[in-house]
């Protein structure tokens, strides 16, 4: 019964599991286990060439009860170095987590910010980070996170954007949206609801396909498969059978401590889907984050780190363990540095504020995912009605699978935004195994996809490095005319 429990659970993005031991796949915008580690961010707060500020939003933007007026103060940041009365201003629209760590992440804005003479604002997600509006109460209960949905987020977005302009007095100024992940999914959604405030957004790495049976359940951890098989054959049938292997270790009559050893746990494992589930994460984040170059987002990692870990299987000698192999390679995601002494696989940390996301997954983010046998990962089938089970025990509520289609549509996308939709680029990179839910094609000539076999998660966003390969350059080089191309445009029809 716990195989198949844990065996149920839909997943969503960029990346929270419902019930940390007992998920598969992980549950959330992939960010499980690995992700809740003493992991932080390549600069520190007091790096980040941002002002803080705070904003006073409504508890709720749908309704006028007398609750719905409740204030909570929303963080964001905000740099003015470059910009001048009347110029383009560039939003960034803030994801599942601490916004500093997303700022700090998202170095394209920055680095572009001088050539449009830009203002830079980075706006913080509703219940993450510090923008909790009932404090450290905020996500007990379903009755507070009931105002955690993408709708409150956007429309906080849209007032504080307007507010802005006007403290500004600016009103005149182009609001261009940017976000990476489920941000770029707010940014694209922004674009479409809120046309009158932003006239353009990039969408990068934006998953918006994933929803109600829009591609094939399988597609996700296809394409890390995929990955692994690139690098090396070998690798991928080794980490492919390394399951079969922890599990035959854990049937052992020790087989649980033996683990533990095997594994360098801090503390003796209780389950072996904390060992599972653990290897499982060092494959998909590796495989969102193989960038071209070294990077510390999720981790610190040299670059192109999958092939890395392929290498680091494909140099044991014939006959090791499987299991073996795939723990070393994972040992790449978690321990880059060498300075981890031991792994903590079922306490983790939340340092980056992620914790609502569970909620999110449990009623509008609601991406039904399976992995086939072809897959390098353990076979599994969507089972909708056990996550629906686990959704009502932990929160009391029950997903809505169809509500981000019917908000904001998804399906027959293409002839729909073509005559409906403009000033929107999608931004994928192959590599990325979100980039199978994303929009792949031009839709018209103001809807680009622009799309990179070797991109990443987000790689466009990355601040630009020395190391950059030219598919990279190119890729933002195409970016930033058609953000030019969009404000001369505006300032043009402001002039008729």
């Amino acid at each position: 019964e716990r195989k198949n429990m844990s065996a149920c659970l839909c997943l969503l993005f960029l990346f929270f599991t419902i019930f940390a031991e007992a998920t598969y796949p992980p549950g959330g915008f992939h960010h499980l286990s690995s992700l809740r580690q003493n992991r932080k961010s390549s600069k520190s707060k007091s790096e980040l060439p941002f002002e803080t500020r705070y904003f006073p939003q409504n508890l709720d933007h749908f309704s006028f009860r007398p609750e719905s007026y409740k204030v909570f103060h929303q963080k964001y940041l905000i740099n003015s170095r470059f910009w001048r009365k009347g110029g383009p201003i560039f939003v960034y629209t803030g994801n599942e987590g601490d916004i500093d760590w997303f700022a700090s992440n998202t170095g394209f804005m920055s680095d572009i910010a001088p050539k449009f003479r830009a203002l830079l604002v980075f706006i913080e997600h509703r219940f993450y980070g510090e923008s909790t509006p009932f404090g450290k109460k905020s996500h007990k209960s379903a009755e507070t996170l009931g105002y955690l949905n993408s709708q409150q987020a956007l429309a906080d977005y849209a007032i504080l954007i307007r507010s802005l302009k006007q403290n500004l007095s600016s009103e005149a100024s182009p609001v261009v949206v940017f976000g990476g992940s489920y941000g770029g999914m707010l940014a694209a959604w922004f674009r479409l609801k809120y046309p009158h405030i932003a006239i353009g957004a990039l969408a990068s790495s934006a998953p918006i396909l994933h929803f109600d049976n829009i591609v094939p359940l399988t597609s996700f951890y296809d394409a890390i498969s995929q990955d692994f098989k690139d690098a090396s054959i070998n690798c991928f049938k080794v980490i492919k059978r390394s399951w079969e292997e922890l599990e035959a270790v854990s049937n052992m009559k020790h087989g649980l401590p033996e683990l533990s050893k095997k594994f360098r746990t801090c503390k003796g494992l209780h389950s072996i889907y904390s060992a599972r589930d653990w290897l499982m994460g060092a494959f998909v984040y590796t495989a969102m984050v193989n960038y071209a170059t070294a990077a510390n987002f999720m981790a610190p990692l040299p670059g192109y780190p999958v092939e890395q870990m392929c290498k680091i299987i494909d140099g044991f000698p014939r006959g090791s363990s499987n299991l073996d192999r795939a723990f070393a390679a994972a040992s790449l995601y978690y321990n880059y540095s060498g300075s981890e002494k031991c792994f903590e696989l079922e306490q983790p940390t939340d340092d980056h504020g992620l914790d609502g996301w569970g909620y999110q997954a449990c009623t509008e983010m609601v991406m039904p995912m399976s992995c086939s046998n072809q897959s390098m990962f353990p076979p599994y089938e969507n089972d909708y009605e056990a996550f629906e089970e686990q959704c009502m025990s932990k929160y009391g509520v029950k997903p809505r699978p169809h509500w981000i289609t019917t908000e904001f549509g998804g399906k027959r996308i293409e002839s729909v935004l073509k005559r409906f939709g403009s000033n929107i680029i999608f931004s994928n990179g192959m590599q990325d195994p979100w980039s199978r839910g994303g929009v792949l094609k031009n839709i018209s000539s103001s809807i680009i996809a622009l799309v990179t076999k070797k991109g990443a998660h987000h790689a466009d966003l990355r601040a630009a490095t020395k190391g950059d390969p030219e598919w990279l350059k190119e890729q933002r080089r195409q970016e930033v005319a058609i953000i030019e191309k969009w404000i001369s445009e505006y300032y043009r029809d402001m002039k008729e």
